[in-house]
Formats: structure tokens, sequence, C-alpha cells
């Protein structure tokens, strides 16, 4: 019986060591991925500080000092990618649900930026506004993503502006106002100031904008940036 009650109290010390090792690995790792998070979030406010400022500049230049915003729209491509890696690892942060509003925010101020251009300048810029939501609620949104990846990839001056619909944000929701985006609705897309619901494939989108076509003879030398990525649906 002796020998027992060892073997019981042995057993007892291990689990709890096991416990309190569990314990500590978890901590280690939760710290460095919040670690990881601060870091990506002040390369972020760096980025985002310097587009904001591209932004003031590009606005006041005159035609002939090309104010195209090819740069600035790359650079948006590039704060995409950081912040769809930051929702991969770190989902229902809010940390991360910040960095996505700062991005929405950038999206609407260079899609004015390039309505600007293509109004003061004869721009050849293509925008085109896309609301989503999450793929349980919307299974189209995800094939939609796809449908216009492909066409980024086919016309370089196509900007393609991609706004989650849920995301709480007052400049997002005028938008959704002055579109009048149904969220029952989705996926939605704008082109010309017209709204167009329900999931299209890259055949329906050009027909629905056949300017859209022409791009891919304009702008054979054009590099392909875009103003935005089309996110990874949640």
């Amino acid at each position: 019986m002796k020998n027992d009650w060892i073997k019981y109290i042995i057993v007892f010390f291990i689990t709890v060591a096991l416990f309190a090792v569990a314990a500590g690995l978890s901590n280690f790792f939760s710290n460095k991925k919040i670690e990881n998070m601060r870091t990506i979030q002040d390369k972020l406010a760096t980025d985002i500080l310097s587009s904001e400022t591209q932004y003031t500049l590009l606005s006041e230049l005159s035609c002939e000092q090309d104010p195209g915003n090819e740069n600035l729209s790359s650079e948006l491509n590039d704060l995409a990618n950081k912040i769809n890696d930051s929702e991969s690892n770190l989902k229902g942060n809010s940390d991360v649900t910040e960095l996505k509003r700062y991005y929405s925010v950038l999206e609407i101020k260079d899609f004015l930026l390039t309505k600007k251009i293509n109004e003061k300048c004869k721009g050849t810029f293509i925008p085109l506004l896309y609301f989503y939501t999450t793929a349980n609620n919307c299974t189209e949104c995800v094939k939609q993503g796809f449908v216009l990846t492909e066409l980024r990839a086919k016309y370089p001056n196509l900007r393609v502006y991609s706004f989650d619909y849920s995301l709480d944000l007052s400049a997002l929701k005028a938008l959704i106002k002055i579109y009048k985006i149904d969220d029952t609705k989705l996926p939605a897309i704008v082109i010309n100031e017209h709204t167009y619901t329900g999931f299209k494939t890259v055949e329906d989108i050009e027909k629905i904008e056949p300017a859209i076509t022409k791009l891919s003879s304009d702008s054979t030398t054009t590099t392909t940036t875009t103003a935005s990525k089309t996110p990874k649906i949640k």
C-alpha cells in the first residue's frame, strides 16, 4: 500500500509539472504573438502616415507633373498583405480590426484621389468598389474575390477597392449609404457610379463596363498595381 501511495504522489507531481510547463509555453507564445502584433502596428503606423502625406502631395500636383498614384496603390497592397497575415494569426484581435479600419479609410481616400485624377487629368483608371461579408453569411463573396483578383491581373488600370460591410467605420457607412448597398444582397460591386448585386463573372463585369476591356491594350506598359488587394474572406 505504501508503494501505491508513493506512485500516486509521483504521478500527481508529474501531472502538475506538465500543466505548469503547458501553461508557461502558452503564455510564452501568446506574448510572442502580442509582441509581433505591436511590431506590425508600429510599422503600419509609419506606412499609414506616409500614405496620408502622399495623398496631400499628389492632390496638389498638376497634370504635367504626372499625378498618377501607382506607388501609393502599391503601398496599399503591402498594407493589405500585412493585415491579412495578421488576421490569419490573430483572429478576433481588436488591434487587427483597428488596422483594418485604418486601411479602409486609406482605400476610400485613394478612391477619391483616383476620381480626381481622372476628372482633372483625363486619367484612364477605372475604380471598382467591392463590398463583402464573412464566408458564413455570403458563400458567393469567396468566389467574387477570386474573380476580382483575376480581373486585376488582366487589366492593370482597374482599381479594386474591397470593403468589409460589417466593419464599424463611419466613412464606410457613408459609402454604403451613397451607393445603397444592402447587406442581404452581397456581394455587391459599384462601377461607374452604378451598383450591381450578386455574384458576377469576369465576362459579366466586362459587359457592365466595356471600357475595362480597352485597358489591356492601352496599358501594356503599365505595371500591375491596384488600389487594394482583395481580402481573404473570413
